[in-house]
């Protein structure tokens, strides 16, 4: 009787692990960022190194990040985000699908905390109003 005890205990164990897993990464929208915490209080230094930390950023956001078309960015200026200044820079870029397609054109907009990379905002519109973009060939040069 022992042994089924542990044998189940194991299974359980098992079972449980996946759950536990996707618990501990939850949404984006759940996502602690350095926005939220004091991290980000005072003025924020301008992201030297911004392409850079876009395309860092960029890698673990697509899906797939081979075969990108059509990027272009905006240089980051300074925006009103929850209440507070950050610089923010804009993206169009058409990203290849998981079946192989492409679709609509996407507006996506980073945001940079304390000179970094922080997070990508889907609903770019208000954020990117006005900006320039200039073409941004390293994005469709990715690779996994």
């Amino acid at each position: 009787m022992g042994r089924l005890t542990i044998r189940a205990a194991r299974l359980a164990l098992i079972l449980a692990l996946p759950l536990a897993l996707a618990a501990c990464f939850g949404s984006d929208g759940d996502r602690p960022t350095l926005m939220d915490g004091t991290q980000a209080g005072g003025p924020q230094p301008f992201p030297d190194n911004f392409r850079g930390d876009m395309l860092a950023l960029m890698r673990s956001y697509l899906n797939n990040p081979v075969g990108v078309r059509d990027a272009s960015m905006a240089e980051p200026v300074q925006r009103e985000v929850g209440g507070r200044q950050f610089y923010v820079s804009c993206l169009h870029f058409t990203s290849r699908e998981t079946d192989g397609t492409y679709k609509a054109m996407r507006e996506r907009a980073v945001i940079f905390v304390n000179g970094r990379a922080d997070r990508v905002v889907d609903r770019a519109s208000e954020l990117c109003a006005g900006a320039v973009y200039v073409p941004f060939p390293e994005l469709e040069k990715m690779t996994r």
